[in-house]
C-alpha cells in the first residue's frame, strides 16, 4: 500500500511539472529570502554547524553495497572524526571511532576491506568485529587491562534503504523515521540496497553551503550548463518537496510531454529518467541524483576551515559489470560526471567564496522559486539556533 501510494503522489507531482514546462512556470514561495554573507565565511558560524547539525544529526556515511558481504568495513574521515563502520560475522553494521584505546592510532587503514579483526599498526592491539578489546600485545610486561573498559567508542548506527547512518555524537541517538518523515521508502521502492557500488571521486571546494547550495535549484542551467544538463532540462523549472529537513527536487525535461503520451497517467509515477528526475537530498549534506546510466551520490564534509569543503562523489548502478568493456564505460561515466560536477559548479564555488570574502555585499538574496535554497537555509539555522520550540519551516 506504502509503494502504491507513492507512486500515486509522485505521479501527481509529475503533473505538476508537465504543466510547469508547458507554461514556462516553476514552483515559487510567497517572498525572497536573504542570507547573512558572513555565514559562508565566519569561523563561529562553523563551528556552530560542526556542534549542532554535523555531531547531532544522522549523516550518511556509507551503503549497504559498499559492505555487501559479513567482515566487510570501511574507514573514512567524516568532518574531522575517523571513522570504521564494519558488518559482523551475523550481518548486523556497527560504527565506531576509528581509533585505538591504548594510545589513539586507527585500528582500519582508509579504505575498504574484510577482516574478523582489527589490529592497531602501533602496537599490535586487537579489536572485534563488536569493538571489544580482544587481546593486549605482550600483557605480561604491559600490565593491568580492564578489556571492558578499553573497546572502541561506539557511535549510534542504522541501516535502512541500502544506506548506513551514523550519529557522531557517541552519547546521541538515532531515529530514522522521525528525521526522514517516510522519505526512506524512496530508497526501498528502488532496492537500492541490492545495488553495485562502482567507486568513488574527491573533489575539492569552498565553503559547504556555497557548494550544497548548488544543488539544490536548477535556475543556473542554461547560464552554467548550457551544453551538458540544459538540453535535456530547462532551466529555472523546478518542484519542491519536504520530508523533514529533507527534500525531493523534481527536474521536468524538456520533453516530458512527448516522453509520457503513450504512458496511462496512473503510471507516470514509474517512469523516472523518462520526461522528469529527480535530486534526493539528505540533511545536512547529501545529494542523490538516479540516471539511467549510473547514479551520483555527493557527500559533502566541511572544512577544515569555513572556506573548505572536500566532496565525496559516489557512483552506483544497479547492476554490476558486465564485462571489462561495461566496467571501463562505467569509469568513464564516474569520471565524466566528476569532471561536469567541479569544472561547472566547484570552481565557480570558490569564486563565489573570495567575493563573499571581499565583504562586497552584507547579503546573499534567494528568490521566490529558489525554494530549495530557502528550505536549506532555513532548517539549518533552526538547527544553529538551538531553540527546542523554535517552528520548524514547512515546504
Amino acid at each position: 500500500m506504502e509503494y502504491i501510494d507513492r507512486k500515486k503522489k509522485l505521479g501527481e507531482v509529475v503533473s505538476i511539472m508537465m504543466d510547469y514546462v508547458e507554461n514556462k512556470k516553476t514552483h515559487q514561495t510567497e517572498k525572497t529570502m536573504t542570507v547573512p554573507t558572513r555565514s559562508y565565511t565566519d569561523p563561529a558560524q562553523f563551528e556552530a554547524e560542526m556542534e549542532r547539525i554535523f555531531t547531532k544529526v544522522p549523516l550518511m556515511l556509507a551503503f549497504t553495497a559498499e559492505l555487501p558481504n559479513n567482515g566487510d568495513y570501511k574507514a573514512m574521515e567524516a568532518v574531522g572524526m575517523p571513522i570504521l563502520i564494519n558488518r559482523d560475522k551475523k550481518g548486523q553494521v556497527r560504527a565506531f571511532l576509528n581509533v585505538c584505546s591504548h594510545r589513539g592510532a586507527p585500528v582500519a587503514e582508509e579504505g575498504h576491506g574484510n577482516c574478523p579483526v582489527f589490529v592497531c599498526k602501533y602496537h599490535a592491539w586487537s579489536f572485534g568485529q563488536d569493538g571489544r578489546l580482544m587481546g593486549v600485545a605482550e600483557q605480561s610486561t604491559f600490565g593491568k587491562v580492564d578489556k571492558a573498559e578499553r573497546g572502541l567508542k561506539q557511535l549510534p548506527c542504522e541501516e535502512r534503504g541500502g544506506m548506513i547512518f551514523v550519529c557522531l555524537d557517541p552519547e546521541g541517538a538515532i531515529d530514522l523515521d522521525e528525521y526522514f518523515q517516510g522519505y526512506l521508502g524512496d530508497f526501498e521502492d528502488l532496492d537500492f540496497a541490492d545495488w553495485h557500488y562502482v567507486g568513488s571521486r574527491t573533489i575539492h571546494g569552498a565553503n559547504w553551503k556555497i557548494a550544497f547550495d548548488g544543488y539544490l535549484e536548477g535556475y543556473h542551467f542554461s547560464s552554467l550548463h548550457p551544453e551538458t544538463i540544459h538540453p535535456r532540462t530547462p532551466s529555472n523549472c523546478m518542484h519542491y518537496e519536504g520530508f523533514g529537513p529533507s527534500m525531493r527536487i523534481g527536474f521536468p525535461q524538456h520533453e516530458i510531454k512527448n516522453l509520457l503520451k503513450d504512458v496511462p497517467k496512473e503510471e507516470w509515477g514509474t517512469r523516472e529518467n523518462y520526461g522528469y528526475d529527480f535530486v534526493r537530498i539528505l540533511f545536512p549534506n547529501v545529494s542523490i541524483f538516479v540516471a539511467p546510466e549510473i547514479t551520483q551520490v555527493a557527500q559533502l564534509f566541511p572544512g577544515p576551515t569555513p572556506d573548505k569543503n572536500r566532496t565525496v562523489l559516489n557512483y552506483l548502478r544497479r547492476d554490476p559489470p558486465r564485462d571489462e568493456e561495461d566496467a571501463q564505460a562505467l569509469e568513464q561515466f564516474c569520471d565524466f560526471f566528476r569532471n561536469v560536477t567541479y569544472e561547472e559548479d566547484y570552481v565557480i564555488g570558490m569564486e563565489i567564496q573570495k567575493g563573499l570574502e571581499s565583504g562586497a555585499h552584507e547579503a546573499l538574496i534567494f528568490g521566490k522559486n529558489e525554494r530549495g535554497n530557502q528550505y536549506f537555509h532555513e532548517w539549518l539555522n533552526w538547527y544553529v539556533a538551538g531553540d527546542d520550540t523554535a517552528p520548524k519551516p514547512e515546504m
